[in-house]
């Protein structure tokens, strides 16, 4: 029954993590490395589908490997925050209250992308090397 529970939260993850793609106030980093965990527990296909993808796997071994993200990820997932959601606040929006919001919103995706620890270069550079070596 758990597995059957993870794999539903894998998929629940993932859907907010595509959904952060289009949509401004939901950050994709966090979202996709919990469904990577909830797969990893659930099931081996999901998570070597998520690995093998060329957007996300690199991110999630990095992850799974040194418990960190790149300098490049985190400034695409900050700098669309807050160039894409800031958008929407400004030019989308009439009511100050969702404004407000919206603002929070984004703080808060701000805040989980910026705790999120950032990789040092010598860790992205044996993480490449790895998975060099398994091709």
């Amino acid at each position: 029954m758990a597995r059957s529970l993870y794999q539903l939260l894998g998929f629940f993850f993932l859907a907010l993590a595509t959904a952060g793609v289009f949509l401004p106030l939901l950050p994709t980093t966090p979202f996709v490395l919990v469904a990577a965990a909830c797969f990893a527990r659930s099931s081996a296909k999901w998570h070597d589908w998520l690995l093998g993808n060329s957007i996300f796997g690199p991110m999630i071994r990095n992850w799974e490997t040194n418990r960190c993200v790149t300098v490049k990820v985190k400034i695409v997932a900050i700098l669309s925050m807050l160039v894409v959601g800031g958008c929407s606040i400004l030019l989308a929006i009439d009511d100050q209250a969702l404004r407000i919001v919206g603002g929070v919103l984004i703080a808060l995706g701000l805040t989980a992308v910026a705790r999120i620890d950032t990789c040092k270069s010598d860790s992205v550079a044996t993480l490449a090397a790895s998975a060099i070596a398994d091709d």
